[in-house]
């Protein structure tokens, strides 16, 4: 009785840890938003530069911690090479993508359409690995695609000003992570998703201080300070908790459930849309939204991409 009553506390504090993890993820497109607004001289790299530079010394701690502590595997030079670079796919050019993108079209498009990546990885997974798609995720990717295309119909007749362009560098991100979330699960499952997430965090975050360096003067960084304070909760709220939030609610209650939990995200960023940027939030939106996230979580629950939503780029 007692086992299955601590049973029972460990999975509610999993959920508990799920529903946090998504709901920070969920705030990154806003709080891009509400930098964007702030300047009109911030970009996309300076602003995600920021963002990594203050995760980075987290994921640092991380690491050396977790060597030190819990006696993590280390990666040889090569595979630390691969990660690097898979890092620099999945966070840097993803990351790179989604924030050009939310220059052009709502944060809560941006959200839909990036919260696509799980479909992308069965289509690549049939694409690569010969496996077959079933009926059911046929039907589940038709219905996550159907509610695009009346979420981009609706936001073309309220947003119309460049939101082709945005539309296909978030969809691009999606792809990006997507491919990284492909590469990846070999290696994930050797070093462990907390230190490959670390390591390939690292490397990204390194890219894009590189990137900002060679494009940019340093007299990009004389920004307001609402945009540090806003890169700083970026790189807590929506990087480094959420990140280790999912990894620890998903120990506890399985992928599949952390799945369906996790369709709160895109919810949450409609409405904080609604609530701080004044985006619209109408019928036509919401059933969209609800195809999409139905067929996210039936594609997800099938057991293929159910380990894609502990992260974001």
């Amino acid at each position: 009785m007692e086992n299955s009553h601590s049973t029972a506390q460990q999975r509610l504090i999993g959920i508990f840890m799920v529903l946090l993890g998504a709901i920070g993820f969920s705030t990154k497109a806003v709080l891009v938003k509400l930098a964007y607004g702030y300047s009109t001289e911030l970009d996309a790299i300076t602003l995600m530069a920021l963002r990594m530079l203050f995760a980075l010394p987290f994921f640092l701690l991380v690491v050396f911690w977790l060597q030190r502590r819990a006696h993590s595997p280390t990666p040889s030079r090569q595979e630390f090479t691969v990660v690097a670079l898979l890092g620099m796919l999945g966070f840097y050019l993803a990351g790179l993508l989604d924030f050009s993108g939310l220059a052009y079209i709502p944060a809560g498009v941006e959200r839909l359409i990036l919260f696509l990546y799980p479909t992308l990885v069965v289509l690549f997974s049939a694409l690569w690995y010969r496996r077959p798609v079933t009926p059911w995720e046929r039907a589940a990717l038709a219905l996550s695609y159907l509610g695009i295309a009346v979420i981009f119909w609706h936001s073309f007749e309220t947003v119309p000003d460049q939101l082709w362009r945005g539309t296909a560098l978030v969809f691009g991100s999606a792809v990006v992570f997507a491919l990284y979330l492909m590469l990846s699960s070999v290696r994930m499952q050797r070093l462990g998703s907390i230190v490959y997430t670390a390591y390939a965090m690292m490397a990204a975050s390194l890219a894009a201080g590189v990137h900002f360096v060679i494009s940019h003067p340093l007299s990009a960084l004389e920004l307001p300070a609402q945009v540090y304070g806003l890169a700083l909760l970026m790189a807590l709220l929506s990087t480094v908790l959420p990140a280790f939030l999912m990894h620890a609610g998903i120990h506890r209650i399985g992928a599949g459930s952390a799945s369906i939990i996790g369709s709160i995200g895109p919810v949450f960023t409609l409405f904080l849309a609604w609530l701080l940027l004044g985006e619209p939030m109408t019928l036509v939106q919401m059933l969209g939204t609800t195809m999409i996230l139905a067929g996210v979580v039936l594609v997800s629950r099938g057991g293929t991409a159910t380990k894609t939503i502990e992260k974001d780029p």
